[in-house]
């Protein structure tokens, strides 16, 4: 099967900027220092102002483009931001002009704040760190500011929460683009879960007790990704970690910020995806594989979470790869 093109991805760098954010792009994106995952993108790091800048750690990065990058790119990333100085009219421009070429726009973490503040996201949904949610939700009213995900796609703008996020929102967009068979290989390098489950809700500090024990969830979550194919009852789920199934439930709640079923769900979809891009299967042996039991439900929940049906998903995947 023929490699996906390249896609050419321009990722702001400003003075100030965080080491860890600018690297996760260029990280995910571009493979860069990975021995084991081939690039899918074409990555360029640009500054509003080329040349030495500083970065959050003390140290200083060379940047030799500016941001007439933006012009050329399929995709802008804006990563973090600093809130002790709101982006200027350029990069504002910029990235408006960016967004109506048709260019994807990318804020990764306290990005959002770039984005919301040009405007191309009025009246829709924006992510970014919890703790700055309250203060974006405040400077850009026109916004709605999402505390409960940890990354949120609009198709031509795509935000994240913080900081371990943005590795889950990159991990996204490589998926979208390039099948679930390349952003596992990709996590895997990356030693990271190709779909991390829950929502920044979890992240958020509150009051709760100290659990006795070890992590029963994470076996649960272990054991059930091995039966995929097998009927799941929650009982029995329950008890193969030594749980209630009262218990069972509200813990993985707490741990996820979802149900147990819908979490279940979501894997099996993905699995389902796996199998689409990867095997010539039919929908039907894919649907037992994947846990769905029949053609029918796996074309129910699929067209209801994901928007297309599974046979159009496959024809649409091979058509990229073989574009």
């Amino acid at each position: 099967m023929d490699a996906s093109p390249l896609r050419r991805v321009a990722v702001l760098a400003f003075e100030g900027i965080s080491p860890f954010h600018l690297s996760v792009p260029t990280l995910v994106f571009a493979a860069a220092g990975l021995d084991s995952a081939e690039p899918l993108y074409e990555v360029v790091v640009c500054a509003e102002q080329p040349g030495s800048l500083v970065t959050g750690a003390g140290y200083r990065i060379a940047v030799d483009e500016g941001l007439e990058a933006f012009a050329s790119a399929d995709m802008v990333v804006l990563p973090s931001w600093r809130q002790d100085r709101p982006p200027s009219d350029a990069l504002l421009d910029a990235v408006r002009a960016a967004h109506a070429r048709g260019s994807r726009i990318v804020g990764l973490c306290l990005g959002g704040f770039v984005i919301a503040a040009s405007g191309i996201a009025d009246d829709r949904e924006l992510v970014t760190h919890w703790a700055a949610a309250d203060r974006l939700a405040a400077e850009y009213p026109d916004v709605q500011v999402r505390r409960d995900v940890l990354w949120l796609d609009h198709g031509d703008v795509i935000t994240s929460a913080g900081v371990a996020a943005a590795l889950d929102c990159c991990l996204h967009i490589a998926r979208l683009d390039h099948g679930a068979a390349a952003a596992n290989t990709l996590a895997r390098a990356l030693v990271l879960a190709p779909h991390r489950s829950g929502s920044q809700a979890q992240y958020i500090p509150v009051p709760v007790a100290d659990p006795a024990g070890g992590e029963p969830i994470e076996e649960a979550m272990a054991w059930a990704r091995a039966r995929l194919a097998e009927p799941l009852e929650l009982d029995t789920w329950a008890a193969a970690v030594h749980l209630s199934r009262r218990t069972f439930t509200r813990r993985f709640r707490e741990r996820t910020a979802t149900s147990p079923q819908q979490w279940l769900l979501t894997q099996r979809l993905d699995h389902a995806r796996l199998l689409l891009e990867t095997d010539d299967a039919s929908i039907e042996l894919v649907a037992e594989q994947s846990g769905f039991g029949s053609a029918v439900t796996l074309r129910h929940h699929f067209s209801r979470r994901l928007g297309v049906s599974p046979a159009a998903h496959r024809a649409e995947f091979r058509g990229r790869v073989h574009a």
